[in-house]
Formats: structure tokens, C-alpha cells, sequence
């Protein structure tokens, strides 16, 4: 979901990429496809919001022009109320939008509560849609069938201070073991500074770690997940983030409470010598004491050379089962999702397109998204496709298991199992 401009907090990502499905009970599709009339849209309600709806009225606009008789009411709704109106809107299809803008890993329980319409075959018919990058792609399917077109992606990479490495004579780091050494030497030369500053409740920054070890945060077969946080590779990735909050690099008294959001706030205020953050934090570097003092790599994998894979977060685009246009309401999700729609929105908002050619034209133009677009063309991960993520998320399982390690409470090894145990009832709850 829209990471604020774009700012990206990890457990605000339970409010902003993540969300709670709501329960809902009278959901079932209409049997109305109308020609004509209006259709109401639901979008993201972001900060800064004019440039997001100067392109939207310009969609708008081309689409009434094509249809004769159709007219399009766009509402901008706050997103950490979202969860309410999307509830209310399931349950009473009366007052439901035709097309909603949703965060991505909402889509599992939206389609488990019946709200999504299935795309599948309009989407494969679509001629843009063979660009669509596959991670994006997966973000709006659930048991093989789609349920939305993607609207924007946005992963994390490595923010480094370009002076503070200038100063000490240092190298951005190439490989995980590189990263945690080289956080020491700028903690122990400033200790002013942390050297990596890091988070214990930054789910999505402490994922690439376990990713990049091997790990996975669940696997799936038949359609059932089976938590695998818990596994060796996993643990070993886990060891190696939560290693990183020590008195030498990020004192877990001060880093075990972090999230994202808090992070990137260190970084831009000058605090910290390295941070993971997205390209939809920049704007908030940029408005920081850094500014015109740092750069960005991707985070870099545990083999010399490679990358560590990021989450890629963003948003969707879905038509409601509700709708009683469902030919018209299709046409407009891949009008708002369209290549030059995204192209609009990468230079009015910078979300990174979902379309890969797309995406490489808007590097291109704008330096600072390589490192991003190079992470997310290295491969990148998603969580699981299930309706039990939500309670995941929403149920902090997995920052609690990083403070436990972090504070001493409990090992790796048992902190993870417990873990699994609530991830598995939450996966079996959801069904």
C-alpha cells in the first residue's frame, strides 16, 4: 500500500502495506453488467495529495470521453480508516465502490471475505499486462486466479552516509558480513552514531535477512501454509539481524522498540551511518539533516556480489464482486493501472511502475531508483498469500519474536518455534 509520500513503516505497515481483512457476510456478485451510469472508485487519500489526483482526473476525463453516458466519482480515503469502509462496503454492497485501491497484502482476505472480483481472464487478455513484473503479478493472485491489476511496487535497499565513509575510508559494503563489520568500525570511530541503525520491530527490514540466508517466512502445498520461520536457514538469518543490536553498532535499550518509520527518522536526522530504507523514503531523507550526504546500494546478500531479497510492498488496483458494471469497471482498473498511467504517477508521486519496461525507462530518468529497480530485478519476496497474514501482522508475531531474541528473554531457536506455533494457528484459523 501507498508507503507514503511514501513513507514506509514497517508496523505502520500494518497500516499502510498490510491491513486487516475485514469479516463480512453479504458479498455476493451482481448479476448486472451496465453500459452506462456512474462509477464510484475508492483511492488511497495520500500526503501531498494533488499530484496522485491531477493524474487520476486525467484518466477520468479520457474514460468519460470513451464512454458515452459514464461517469467516474473518485473518493480519496484516508487509509488507516480503510479497514471500516472496506468492511461496511463488503457487507452492504449499496454503498460500495465499483473499483478500490488496496494495499497488496490485503489481497488474500479480501478474496476470502468475497469482496474481490476474479480478473483472470480480462487481465490475460490485456496486451500491457505480459509486462507486468512476476512479484507484482503474485501480489494480486490467490490459488492461481487474479484479483486486481498492480498499481505501484516499492522495496528497500541500503541509505549510506557518502561522508561519513569518505571520512573513515570506507567501501559500501558487498556482502552481510561486510555490512555488520563495517557498522562497527563507523560505531567505534563515532560513537555518536549508530553504525547500522536497526530495528526490532521492522518486520520488512528484517526479512531480507532470513531471505538472504535461505530461510522463507512460510512454504505452501495444496493451498495451506505452514510457517517456516522456524526452520535452520531461517534462524540463521534471524542471528544474524538480531546480532546487530549491540552496544557496538545499535544498543538493543534504544533499537529493540524501533520501527521503520523510526529508522529512516534516525538516518535523516543524522543519527546513524547506514539505514534500510525505501525508495519512498527519500522524500524524508531528503528533508533531513543528510541531505545532498548520502547514497544508496542494494542490501547485499550473504555471497559477495549478490542482493539480499527485499519484500516488495505497493499497492492494487481491484474491481468489487458487487459491481453492477463489471465491463466498464474492468476497463477502468487497467486504465489507472495502464503503463502510461504508472509512468504519470512515477513522475508526479515516484511510485515505482510494476511494469518492468516501464520501471527501467523511469530509472533511467532518475538515477536515484537504480539501486531499487537493480533489487527488485535481483528478485524479490512477498508474504504469504493467505487471509491469516493479517492476524500475523496485526498481532506483531514476528517483531515479538526479534525482541525476545534481542532482549535475552529467549534463543533463536525457541523464539522462532513459538513463532511457527502462532503463525500455523493463525494460517489453520483462516482456513
Amino acid at each position: 500500500m501507498k508507503l507514503a509520500p511514501r513513507f514506509a513503516v514497517l508496523l505502520a505497515a500494518a497500516a499502510v502495506v498490510a491491513g486487516c481483512a475485514p469479516q463480512t457476510s453479504d458479498n455476493a456478485s451482481s448479476d448486472k453488467d451496465d453500459q452506462s451510469g456512474t462509477l464510484r472508485v475508492w483511492l488511497f487519500q495520500e500526503v501531498g495529495n494533488d499530484p496522485k489526483a491531477k493524474v487520476v482526473d486525467s484518466v477520468v476525463a479520457a474514460f468519460e470521453k470513451a464512454h458515452k453516458g459514464t461517469k467516474v466519482d473518485v473518493e480519496y480515503i484516508p487509509i488507516d480508516t480503510r479497514a471500516q469502509r472496506v468492511k461496511a462496503a463488503f457487507n452492504d454492497p449499496k454503498s460500495a465502490p465499483d473499483v478500490m485501491e488496496y494495499g497488496n497484502t490485503d489481497t488474500a482476505g479480501y478474496v476470502k471475505d468475497g469482496g474481490l472480483l476474479d480478473v483472470t481472464e480480462e487481465f490475460g487478455a490485456w496486451s500491457e499486462s505480459k509486462d507486468t513484473d512476476p512479484t507484482a503479478k503474485q501480489s494480486v493472485t490467490v490459488d492461481g486466479k487474479l484479483y486486481g491489476s498492480p498499481f505501484y511496487v516499492g522495496v528497500r535497499a541500503l541509505y549510506y552516509r557518502t561522508d561519513v565513509f569518505k571520512d573513515l575510508g570506507l567501501q559500501p559494503p558487498e556482502t552481510m558480513a561486510e555490512l555488520a563489520s563495517t557498522a562497527r568500525k563507523i560505531h567505534k570511530a563515532k560513537s555518536d552514531l549508530y553504525g547500522l541503525v536497526v530495528g526490532g520491530a521492522y518486520t520488512y527490514g528484517a526479512m531480507p535477512f532470513v531471505w538472504a540466508n535461505g530461510g522463507e517466512l512460510a512454504t505452501a502445498k495444496g493451498g495451506t501454509y505452514t510457517s517456516a520461520i522456524d526452520s535452520a536457514a531461517a534462524q540463521k538469518g534471524i542471528k544474524a539481524y538480531t546480532s546487530l543490536f549491540t552496544g557496538d553498532n545499535c544498543p538493543a535499550a534504544k533499537c529493540a522498540v524501533m520501527g521503520g518509520n523510526d529508522t529512516i527518522t534516525a538516518f535523516a536526522a543524522g543519527k546513524a551511518g547506514m539505514a534500510i530504507g525505501g525508495d519512498f523514503s527519500h522524500s524524508a531523507v531528503e528533508a533531513g539533516k543528510v541531505k545532498g550526504k548520502y547514497a544508496v546500494v542494494p542490501l547485499p546478500g550473504v555471497a559477495s556480489g549478490s542482493v539480499a531479497p527485499a519484500f516488495a510492498g505497493g499497492n492494487n488496483i481491484g474491481v468489487l464482486k458487487s459491481t453492477s458494471h463489471r465491463t466498464l469497471a474492468v476497463d477502468l482498473m487497467e486504465q489507472l493501472t495502464s503503463k502510461a498511467t504508472q509512468t504519470s504517477m512515477f513522475d508526479a508521486m515516484g511510485f515505482l511502475p510494476t511494469f518492468t519496461d516501464v520501471r527501467d525507462a523511469a530509472a533511467a530518468k532518475v538515477p536515484f531508483e537504480k539501486p531499487f529497480v537493480e533489487t527488485l530485478a535481483a528478485g524479490t519476496k512477498f508474504v504469504p498469500a493467505s487471509p491469516g497474514w493479517s492476524e500475523i501482522d496485526s498481532s506483531l508475531v514476528l517483531p515479538t519474536m526479534l525482541q525476545e531474541v534481542i532482549s535475552g528473554k529467549k534463543s533463536v531457536a525457541a523464539a522462532s518455534k513459538d513463532a511457527a506455533k502462532k503463525m500455523n494457528s493463525a494460517f489453520s484459523s483462516a482456513g
